[in-house]
């Protein structure tokens, strides 16, 4: 299993797997869940309207309709109210959770943008370092490859920092 970090934009990987920072109602919203539900045409919304939402740190499985990647993973992660109510520990099972509904789809490849970091104001770094930390102690067996997608910069370099050199 190798690790990685991409720079662009998430939509546009052909992968197995793209994982949708999503609101609680799973509709769309601003983002990186907006960019997804605009690329992947109304049909992804209506699949997650029969859904019926999802929890913090839940994680539920779409098909990827105009996507290049064949699944959507919506995964909703913590709003940072200071670190002291669980927001580490949900954010992590966001990571955990998502490559558990993508390996029981069959994935071998996912790609992960930076959850909670946006509207949801999770400090940027400590949310890559749980990133990584969480991912590169899942069970490497059914993946060929994960995606640290930065859409900007910053972020990109921030994963690339805490990811060993290949």
């Amino acid at each position: 299993m190798s690790i990685e970090a991409w720079f662009g934009d998430i939509t546009t990987l052909d992968v197995d797997a793209i994982v949708n920072a999503a609101n609680r109602s799973l509709l769309g919203g601003g983002g990186v869940d907006g960019s997804i539900h605009r690329a992947a045409g109304p049909g992804l919304r209506e699949e997650c309207r029969l859904l019926g939402g999802c929890d913090t740190g839940d994680a539920k499985l779409t098909r990827g309709h105009r996507l290049r990647a064949r699944w959507v993973v919506h995964t909703v992660g913590p709003v940072w109210s200071g670190g002291g109510r669980g927001e580490d520990a949900a954010l992590a099972s966001c990571y955990r959770r998502s490559l558990e509904v993508a390996s029981g789809a069959g994935a071998r490849s996912i790609a992960f943008p930076a959850i909670s970091t946006g509207a949801f104001g999770f400090p940027e770094l400590r949310a890559a370092r749980i990133a990584v930390e969480t991912l590169s102690r899942a069970d490497p067996s059914p993946w060929d490859r994960i995606l640290l997608v930065g859409f900007d910069r910053a972020a990109y370099e921030r994963y690339r920092g805490l990811l060993p050199e290949a």
